[in-house]
This record gives structure tokens, sequence and C-alpha cells, in this order.
């Protein structure tokens, strides 16, 4: 079958249909593309201090509000505000921006909740304001970015450039695992 031909040439033999619609399947899913589609990357869009960030949405689980009932953790850093029982799990609250030596962030109505999506490390990260998901083509991409007010440099692995907006992209796997954000005992 040609791989502009369409499916409805193989309504008739039902076993063909099935492989075609999986070779198909496999071929977007190992993100070859193929049939002239282009090329993407969607992160979720947030905001730390005045500067705009992207994380993959793979390794975001969900955006929260910021609950209303934390509780602190005795012999802890700062930067951790909390614990909070969110659908019945516990989720440790850390201000991203006081954990990076920024300053605190300003708890408003915009403020929110990332919670990481890692097997190992439970983790909500408050950020000023999340906006939403950004969609970049690969040619978009860039290895250069101007350097972040809040120090979070050595967690970023690129960034997406759109006309003159800068999205640099927040590894928030890498972030979670280094011993910055490990170390919480103060």
């Amino acid at each position: 079958m040609s791989e502009s031909g369409d499916l409805t040439a193989l309504v008739q033999q039902p076993f063909e249909l099935l492989v075609e619609i999986e070779r198909r399947s496999r071929r977007a899913h190992s993100g070859d593309g193929g049939e002239g589609m282009p090329d993407e990357w969607v992160g979720v869009g947030f905001r730390i201090g005045e500067e705009q960030f992207v994380a993959s949405r793979d390794q975001v689980r969900e955006v929260l509000m910021l609950p209303d009932n934390m509780t602190r953790v005795p012999g802890a850093k700062r930067w951790l505000l909390g614990i909070a029982n969110l659908r019945g799990h516990l989720l440790p609250l850390v201000d991203i921006k006081l954990l990076l030596g920024s300053g605190r962030t300003s708890l408003r109505r915009t403020t929110r909740v990332i919670s990481v999506n890692h097997r190992d490390i439970p983790a909500g990260l408050v950020v000023d304001e999340v906006l939403g998901f950004r969609r970049f083509m690969d040619h978009e991409y860039t290895d250069k970015w101007p350097e972040t007010v809040v120090r979070v440099d050595r967690f970023l692995t690129g960034a997406y450039q759109r006309n003159d907006e800068i999205w640099p992209v927040l590894n928030v796997f890498d972030f979670v695992e280094s011993n910055l954000f490990l170390q919480a005992a103060a």
C-alpha cells in the first residue's frame, strides 16, 4: 500500500487493514512522523518569577491549585512548604523559586502546583503561574538561551524560540533527582 494511500482500499481485507493501522501507529509512536506530518514537541508552560519556562508534558502528572491546607514539616528547609493530602496521596510542596535562591514565590490567585510525574519522587513544584500547553516544531529548538535570573540553568536541556519568545526547557526529572532537591533537612 502506498504511503499516501487511504485505508478505505483495505475495508474488504480486515487483517491487512489491521496490519496497516499497526504499522502507521508504530511509525507515529516512534516519532518518525511520516506522511508529511510535522514533528512537534509539547510541553507545559509556566512562570517562575518573571521568566517563562516549559517542561515536557511527559514529566508533568497534573497541574493543581495551591491547596488550602498543608502540614509544615518540622526540621525541613524553608523551601519545603509542607505536605498536602491530594486525593488521598501525600505530596510534598516545594517553592522552586526559594529552593533556587531567588526569593519566595508570592502566593497569589495565579500560583499553581506542578505535580511531577516521577515514579520514585513525589513532588509538587509551586510556581507563579502555569501558562498551559505549548507546542513547538522541531525546527524551533535551540541549544542556546539567555542566562536565567532564577538560577535554574543547570537543569535546562535546551530551549524553543518562536519569534522573540524564548522558552527554556526545564528537565523536571533532573531537578527532583538532584542533591539540591533531595536535601530537604534544615
